[in-house]
Parts: structure tokens; sequence; C-alpha cells
């Protein structure tokens, strides 16, 4: 069973930084893309990053591109994104996924398992 834990939410001010991270059990993981999703009251979930299963290709959403960096350590079975100079429009429920298929690229990443999501409140 899939299992995908976040941390590292929290309130920070705009410009500030977080680091969020996922811990991931159920699976190998090596061999599967990773990507963070977000979502607002009243707002469809959207994409953030994407790692590819082996770590050599991201993607990120416009709003995010140059400010988050996503990351994975295969060896802990961890995805990680590094938030830096955050604005207000990045608060949101954050959510930790995998891809239900192995091999999977980031440019094409869908989201297959979901974790339960940690909250990112940026205030001005």
């Amino acid at each position: 069973q899939v299992q995908l834990v976040e941390s590292g939410g929290g309130l920070v001010q705009a410009g500030g930084s977080l680091r969020l991270s996922c811990a991931a059990s159920g699976r190998t993981f090596s061999n599967y893309a990773m990507g963070w999703f977000r979502q607002t009251p009243g707002k469809e979930r959207e994409f953030v990053a994407a790692i590819s299963w082996g770590g050599s290709s991201r993607a990120y959403a416009d709003s995010v591109k140059g400010r988050f960096t996503i990351s994975r350590d295969n060896a802990k079975n961890t995805v990680n994104l590094q938030m830096n100079n955050l604005r207000p429009e990045d608060t949101a429920v954050y959510y930790c996924t995998v891809d239900s298929a192995r091999f999977g690229g980031a440019a094409t990443y869908t989201a297959g398992y979901w974790g339960q999501g940690t909250q990112v409140t940026v205030y001005s």
C-alpha cells in the first residue's frame, strides 16, 4: 500500500523560504516519477513541480519557476520541495504525489497517488 506523508509546511512571511518533504513507503519509489500539487479553497488542484524517476529531469509550473526546486533521494524514498521567495499567492495545501506507472518523466507527469497534504501560509 502506497503511503505518502508530507511535512515542513507552516506560516512564513512573504520573501521567506520553506522546505517541504515527503516520506514515501509501499513500493520501490526509485522507479517512479514524483511530484507536488497544491490547492486553495474553491479552486482545483494545480501542478507545481515533478521530477523523473531517476531525477535527471524536472518540470515546474510557470508560477514557481526560478523560486521552487524539486529534488529526490531514492535511497531514503523522499522527495523535497525547496520554496524560496514565497508570495502570498503561494498559500495553499501542498500535496506530495507519485506516478502510477513506472519510469515516467517529469514533463508528462501524472499523479497516481496522493498524500494528505500540508498547509503553507504566506503572509505579507
